[in-house]
Parts: C-alpha cells; sequence; structure tokens
C-alpha cells in the first residue's frame, strides 16, 4: 500500500452512533374567511360552502349564521396554498352567479 492522499482523508469524522434528523418546518397555516355581505343569498352561501369547502349543509349554515351575525368567520385552516386556492374557488363561484360573496385568507397566529 502507498501512504498516498485517498478522499476520505479530507473528510469530516463521523461519530458512531449519533444520527441526526434534519428538521422539517411545518408551513405556516392560514385561516379562511368568509365575509358577510347584505346582497348574497343565505341559501347560496350555504351552498358554496357546502360545494367548495365539502362540509355538511348543517355545518356550513351555522357558519353563514356567524358570518351574517359577526361580519365574518373562520371557514377552515390550510397551507397557504390551498387557503388562497379556496378562497378564490368560492368567491369566483359567487361571481359567477352574479354575487358580491368574498372569502378572504390571512395567516394564523
Amino acid at each position: 500500500m502507498t501512504d498516498s492522499p485517498t478522499l476520505l482523508d479530507d473528510a469530516p469524522e463521523i461519530e458512531r452512533g449519533t444520527i441526526t434528523e434534519p428538521k422539517v418546518e411545518k408551513p405556516r397555516l392560514y385561516k379562511v374567511i368568509l365575509l358577510n355581505d347584505d346582497y348574497t343569498p343565505r341559501d347560496f352561501v350555504t351552498m358554496v360552502l357546502c360545494a367548495v369547502f365539502r362540509i355538511p349543509t348543517d355545518t356550513a349554515h351555522r357558519l353563514m349564521m356567524t358570518a351574517h351575525r359577526m361580519g365574518s368567520c373562520v371557514v377552515t385552516v390550510a397551507t397557504r396554498e390551498i387557503a388562497e386556492e379556496k378562497a378564490k374557488e368560492g368567491t369566483d363561484l359567487a361571481k359567477s352567479e352574479g354575487f358580491p360573496l368574498m372569502f378572504t385568507t390571512e395567516p394564523e397566529e
């Protein structure tokens, strides 16, 4: 054998018996918020909630009434991409039927 340098000569030493797991950061979550308006029929709001967010009718009705009384309510919490997609889908569905119903998103605290 020769005493010539090898690739392993410059490699950092690895401590045996320890495995370092990479830290995976959880994605930030966003709220999808239903905004109340005085023009969109309640039944239509309930239908949009059921269709876009796949929630049962009684839950959708409860959310709609909360937004009606309070001015807005959180419909769901999801990753940013999904929250923005659902908010746009709900707003676009209402707009296609001529209603001003709106959904927005904001970071969850």
